[in-house]
């Protein structure tokens, strides 16, 4: 009885084992432009994930956070920029109808990835 209960212990470990990499959750994993980086106008950003994303439920905001010469600028969502999942699978891609202007920018994402887990997260940058 003893060693059955060994061998069961160690076939469920095993399963474990097995099992954790499709447990895991989507990482940002590189992005253009780059975090904290400083750009000419730009009219695409493009953030890259560990897996492949669900495109229905994966999205993303553009927010200016800043702008030169205003100090106290609100929070400002911007208007005329669409977001989708791109061709790869893997990317959250965010185009502007025109470029950006000189300021500072945060994207609040949403990407959900085979697990169906809904991840969030932050990715600022600069324009100017």
């Amino acid at each position: 009885m003893r060693m059955f209960s060994k061998l069961t212990l160690a076939l469920a470990l095993a399963g474990v084992a097995i099992a954790a990499p499709a447990v895991a959750h989507p990482k940002l994993v590189s992005a253009t432009p780059a975090a904290d980086a400083s750009v000419k106008a730009t009219t695409r950003i493009v953030l890259v994930f560990s897996e492949k994303l669900m495109a229905p439920l994966s999205g993303a905001t553009l927010i200016m956070t800043g702008m030169p010469g205003m100090q106290n600028h609100p929070d400002m969502k911007m208007s005329g920029v669409t977001a989708k999942v791109g061709a790869d699978g893997k990317s959250l891609e965010l185009v502007s109808a025109k470029p950006l202007p000189a300021g500072s920018y945060r994207i609040d994402w949403h990407v959900v990835g085979g697990d169906t887990h809904r991840i969030t997260g932050q990715h600022r940058f600069n324009v100017g």
